[in-house]
């Protein structure tokens, strides 16, 4: 597996949510602004509900936007020989059941598919994040109740 295909992934999956959201702020920005929403009295709100949702999904896109960009410059990372943001980490379970986390700056819980196989975004930030922050190839991290050991690092 390439780090490259994994991060290539990731970019995919949030331009779809970025494009999801653009065309949902789009939505209510039309609604908000319809002639036929105009408000008839003080509790007629449609309008003003549509503006905030608007204004929401404008300020989803500009995330997904910055979590873009950010992931792009993952691609001129090099290896490194621990695990630190930008690393693709393989974490063997004592059954021998391999599992893929990806160490990024967002996009924390996305999962994306590459060469069948599952792989999930975590941030520094989140407990497995710290777990492994710095490990190497080898060593044991504790995830929850789950002993797995660091099997691979790309």
């Amino acid at each position: 597996m390439q780090k490259a295909d994994v991060i290539a992934a990731i970019i995919a999956a949030l331009t779809a949510q970025r494009d999801q959201a653009a065309a949902a702020a789009d939505q209510a920005r039309e609604t908000a602004t319809s002639k036929e929403n105009i408000a008839e009295n003080k509790y007629d709100t449609l309008g003003l509900e549509a503006a905030y949702l608007a204004h929401g999904q404008s300020t989803r896109v500009q995330q997904l936007t910055g979590e873009i960009a950010t992931f792009s410059a993952m691609l001129d990372l090099q290896p490194a020989d621990s695990v630190r943001p930008g690393s693709l980490v393989g974490l063997e379970d004592d059954c021998g059941n391999l599992r893929w986390l990806f160490i990024g700056r967002g996009a924390a819980g996305l999962k994306v598919t590459v060469e069948l196989t599952e792989i999930f975004v975590v941030t520094p930030e989140s407990p497995a994040g710290q777990g492994l922050a710095g490990l190497t190839v080898g060593e044991v991290v504790y995830l929850g109740e789950t002993e797995y050991a660091l099997h691979s690092l790309i």
